[in-house]
């Protein structure tokens, strides 16, 4: 009878921890998109909601007849790592037309079960033109209905909207196009991860744009961590106390652990004085190891900080290496010059380390063979290498991080080494043609 406990306690922390990583990588859980998964965390939701609690502080809702899981993952800095991006145009990221109108629209979404895209459009359209800080939307013209289908695609891969009848991409063509939604306004409630509401934050417009930095710290204040700011100050404008030692204890346990499970390498030097002497004292260690091990994570722990590994890839939305984009494949070719300059390079030694892959690789990532094609590959590989934690800019320069030296660049031959890489096309990489090939792997947890 004991090894069939034992057996079934082992089985329930093996799914515990891979609802965890499914969790880290897909904050917004649906059993439409994922039935098995969205079925692991429904039965172990009592187990998850208590992890993410305790060791990020952050809430997790699953609501089984709805069909959908929504880990509320809060950070303390902002990250732009992980724009909205289009169902169409090459997965561009959202611009600020964009982003406006996703608010306008999921604000007027609220009150409506059930809508049609023109009517939606309508409301939209009112609302713009009643808020002077806001530019009106005009359906009339063809760039604003593709901004407008693009937030209203998102919109349907949240499970917000559904398209009863007709197809979202119509609009595009003709705003006469009859689309009918039904609107799912309490999953749309769900959305926002910020604990402070925006519309509490009383600014005046015009004192947003330098206000921007403190307004965003604004949001994601979070009162269970005492009457603190940014700076660590007593807040007595709101007549709230100090924190206590207990409250600055939890902060420093959330802040280093919410780091260490959404990014994809945590640098000590990062790290404020107070939560490296956390993280580096008996407790904190405890408690991160444990953390680490009960959501079935491999941990690096370096003399430069941690690297969380996961063994089957569940965590993570980007894999680096991966040569799924020519901005990719040029990221990890240009680990090679970045590692050997330990000053970091000039943005002119940058470019012309790009400009020399397209020498080397004339048939390859043919988007940028143009005369600016050598600056806008560089630029597009130094951001890859950015968002995954490898490469930082510091005093005009691009310099390696350390975790980049985990990847050494092996020459390979081949008897078509300048021919297009792969049948696919731009996106496979030069290696797969006898360019290179690196040894070492890094997992970039989504809003890990």
């Amino acid at each position: 009878m004991s090894t069939l406990a034992n057996q079934l306690a082992a089985a329930e922390r093996e799914q515990v921890a891979r609802a965890i990583r499914l969790l880290l990588a897909r904050p917004l859980l649906t059993e439409a998109t994922d039935p098995a998964g969205f079925e692991l965390v429904r039965r172990r939701r009592e187990p998850l909601a208590q992890w993410f609690d305790y060791t990020c502080g952050w809430s997790l809702v699953v609501e089984p007849r709805r069909g959908y899981a929504r880990l509320t993952k809060v950070r303390a800095d902002p990250d732009g790592s992980r724009p909205a991006r289009r169902a169409r145009s090459g997965r561009a990221p959202f611009d600020r037309r964009r982003y406006v109108l996703l608010c306008v629209t999921a604000a007027e979404l609220l009150s409506m079960p059930m809508t049609t895209i023109g009517m939606l459009a309508d409301r939209v359209v009112q609302a713009t033109s009643a808020d002077r800080a806001l530019a009106a939307f005009d359906p009339v013209h063809k760039p604003e209905r593709m901004a407008f289908v693009d937030i209203l695609k998102l919109l349907e891969s949240y499970d917000v909207l559904r398209a009863v009848d007709g197809t979202t991409e119509a609009y595009v063509e003709s705003a006469e196009a009859k689309v009918l939604y039904r609107v799912d306004t309490t999953l749309l409630m769900r959305l926002p991860a910020a604990p402070v509401g925006a519309s509490r934050l009383a600014v005046p417009p015009d004192e947003v744009p330098a206000r921007f930095g403190e307004l965003l710290t604004g949001l994601v204040r979070e009162r269970r961590y005492g009457g603190t700011v940014a700076d660590g100050t007593a807040n007595e404008v709101h007549g709230e106390r100090a924190a206590t030692d207990a409250q600055r204890n939890l902060r420093l346990r959330h802040s280093v652990l919410r780091r260490l499970f959404d990014d994809p390498v945590l640098y000590r030097t990062d790290l404020t004085d107070d939560e490296l002497a956390y993280v580096t004292s008996l407790t904190g260690r405890q408690i991160l190891r444990r953390s680490v091990e009960q959501a079935g994570f491999l941990l690096e722990e370096r003399a430069e900080g941690f690297l969380l590994v996961d063994p089957d890839g569940l965590a993570t939305d980007v894999r680096f290496p991966d040569d799924t984009s020519t901005a990719r494949v040029a990221a990890l070719l240009l680990l090679e010059p970045l590692c050997a300059a330990p000053s970091g390079l000039l943005p002119e030694q940058v470019a012309e380390a790009g400009a020399d892959l397209l020498r080397r690789f004339p048939r390859w990532a043919r988007a940028y063979q143009s005369e600016d094609g050598a600056a806008r590959l560089s630029d597009d590989a130094v951001r890859v290498l950015r968002d995954v934690g490898l490469a930082h800019r510091t005093g005009g320069r691009v310099v390696a991080c350390p975790a980049a030296y985990r990847y050494r660049l092996t020459e390979t031959t081949s008897p078509n080494r300048d021919d297009k890489p792969e049948p696919g096309g731009d996106a496979a990489s030069p290696g797969a043609a006898g360019g290179t090939a690196a040894e070492g792997d890094v997992e970039e947890g989504d809003e890990q």
